[in-house]
């Protein structure tokens, strides 16, 4: 997820824009730059790679009051110089950075712009390039600007320079978190508070389709009819905790939000200098040198394990057996010659794993820990450990760290399957980009997927959730977040099951959530949808587009299919945050549980 910061007042902004930029690392992204603007015009600077690189090349000698920053993660363009944000329209006279997707750039491209010429293959060069041409065709820049919005469609969070007006930064924002701090003397613009705590704690919280001009003195708010907006700022009274949530009325909200960012991440992490996926060559060795692996988690990682059991052996050829923890513990089945033992837990201090872990280093066998938190229980007496890299996650429902171990699972996989001559079928790190970016339109869609939580959830007492092969097992997950959180009776089945007892439990408007990503399955889960909706049921089908029908609630953009679990998990974890927010529950801390289950 891309970063924004930006700074107008009486200091020096370069070090105030880097420092904020550092702040937002932890959302991921692969380039960073900054534009500030003095006497003699606009100067940017921007680099691929980390902010480190980006400050080696900023010329310390330019002394400006005004500028705009950005850490980009690439979605429309290769990671490169060029494809950095700032962009500048044609003349330099206007500088643009943008987080979001513009779903119609293209268009726009070929309607408006037909006759200039591009430096970048990103959607935000086309918006700053629409202003420009709209000053030259007569209008105001406020109106340009106001103009070039209209014509959006999707996501974005934008910051505006322009070289003839050295006392303004104009902002806006749509769907794309987007913030102004306010300071005596100055104010600043952030996508997130944390980045700009370093010079100030009272911010104004931005809406959907409002613009603003912000001077060094003034803030102002209008909306698209360029009416004026009156709206109280806030002390971002934050201490450690606070800063991990922001400006996010709930942890688990901020949390699905972050899936986007942490895939990048995980991605880096596990990247080497050549491009290529890698794992610790010993774990490699570990899974090659074991005949079956034995996946230990509970609740939500027992349902990542499932998931992981079809990328090992669909990808690896290694057989893997899933078991509850607690189960495992006090019922061992038999065990193959060579085991390895793979714990998944995302604080690493589950007890019933613990307690199956000390079991079987007493037989000596091979232990491998997935983990969320380096240094855990479980991370410090196996074997092995893979970090999930997600961040610090707090909202007892686990959103983030599911996900993360679904990613680590699949590039375990992947790697050992390469290590065995074997072809995964695809280009995980491609597969996985193109992921993060379906997980960024699905977070964008969240007034879509709360219509939906308010029409099947609002005030049923149960609901179902079937699927078949890899969706059941994120069946299985959706019916976990909602219960958990909003204290609806909900389960998960497989659909062929339903006729085998099941169905008996289907009243008169009976919300039944069907998934439907699996091509080789599609139409018998529709057969199971026609079943229940013979009975009375209220189905809900959210569907992969390209397998999609005209009857389903909700189409998840195309990712490779054996990834599916991956997205199509995330508007169920939004559904059960609306499911919650509803009926007035406390999202973030559901009566009787706790975020790690340290005893058994």
């Amino acid at each position: 997820m891309c970063g924004i910061v930006g700074y107008i007042g009486l200091n020096d902004t370069k070090e105030i824009l880097l420092k904020g930029l550092e702040k937002l690392e932890y959302r991921g992204y692969d380039s960073a730059g900054i534009a500030v603007m003095n006497e003699n015009g606009v100067h940017v600077f921007k680099e691929k790679g980390r902010i480190a690189d980006l400050r080696e090349i900023v010329d310390l000698n330019v002394m400006a009051n005004i500028g705009i920053g950005h850490t980009r993660w690439a979605t429309h363009g290769v990671p490169s110089r060029t494809n950095s944000h700032p962009h500048q329209s044609a003349s330099g006279r206007f500088t643009l950075v943008h987080n979001g997707v513009i779903e119609n750039y293209d268009l726009l491209k070929r309607e408006y712009l037909a006759d200039v010429t591009f430096v970048s293959e990103t959607d935000t060069e086309v918006i700053v390039q629409m202003v420009e041409k709209f000053v030259h065709e007569g209008l105001e820049v406020l109106e340009a600007f106001r103009k070039t919005l209209g014509l959006l469609h999707g996501s974005y969070a934008l910051a505006l320079l322009d070289e003839q007006n050295s006392d303004t930064i104009f902002v806006a924002k749509n769907k794309s978190p987007l913030l102004v701090g306010l300071g005596s003397d100055f104010n600043v613009v952030a996508s997130d508070a944390m980045a700009m705590l370093q010079v100030t704690n009272e911010y104004v919280e931005l809406m959907d389709k409002e613009i603003v001009i912000v001077t060094k003195n003034d803030v102002t708010i209008q909306n698209l009819a360029g009416e004026t907006v009156t709206r109280t700022s806030y002390i971002a009274e934050l201490d450690a905790s606070d800063i991990e949530k922001g400006t996010y009325p709930h942890y688990m909200l901020k949390e699905i939000d972050e899936q986007p960012a942490v895939m990048r991440k995980i991605i880096q992490a596990y990247q080497n200098d050549q491009g290529e996926l890698t794992i610790d060559p010993d774990i490699i060795y570990a899974m090659n040198n074991s005949d079956r692996v034995y996946i230990i988690a509970a609740g939500t990682s027992y349902h990542a394990g499932l998931v992981g059991k079809q990328f090992i052996e669909k990808m690896a050829r290694i057989p893997v057996e899933v078991h509850i923890s607690s189960e495992f513990g006090y019922n061992m089945p038999l065990l193959s010659e060579k085991p390895l033992f793979v714990f998944i837990s995302q604080s690493g201090e589950t007890a019933d794993s613990r307690a199956v872990l000390v079991n079987i280093k007493e037989k000596g066998y091979q232990a491998l820990t997935i983990t969320n938190v380096p240094g855990s229980t479980l991370s410090r007496e196996a074997d092995h450990t893979l970090l999930l890299h997600a961040g610090p996650e707090i909202a007892v429902a686990s959103t983030k760290a599911y996900t993360a171990q679904l990613a680590v699972l699949a590039i375990l996989a992947e790697v050992t399957a390469k290590s065995r001559n074997l072809d995964p079928g695809f280009d995980l790190i491609h597969e996985l980009g193109l992921v993060a970016n379906a997980m960024e339109v699905l977070c964008d869609s969240k007034e879509i997927i709360e219509h939906i939580s308010r029409e099947f959830l609002s005030v049923t007492r149960n609901a179902f959730f079937i699927g078949r092969g890899i969706d059941y097992y994120v069946g299985l997950e959706g019916a976990l977040k909602l219960k958990e959180i909003s204290y609806i009776q909900a389960e998960g089945f497989a659909g062929g099951e339903l006729k085998h007892g099941t169905i008996a439990l289907i009243e008169e408007g009976t919300p039944v959530i069907a998934l439907a990503t699996q091509e080789s399955v599609n139409l018998s889960i529709r057969g199971n949808v026609k079943e229940v909706v013979a009975r009375g049921a209220n189905p809900c089908i959210i569907s992969m587009k390209g397998l999609n029908m005209d009857e389903d609630s909700f189409v998840i953009p195309e990712v490779h299919e054996l990834l599916t679990p991956l997205i199509s998990v995330v508007p169920l974890q939004i559904l059960a945050y609306y499911a919650a927010l509803h009926r007035d529950c406390d999202v973030d801390k559901p009566r009787n549980l706790a975020k790690s289950v340290t005893v058994e």
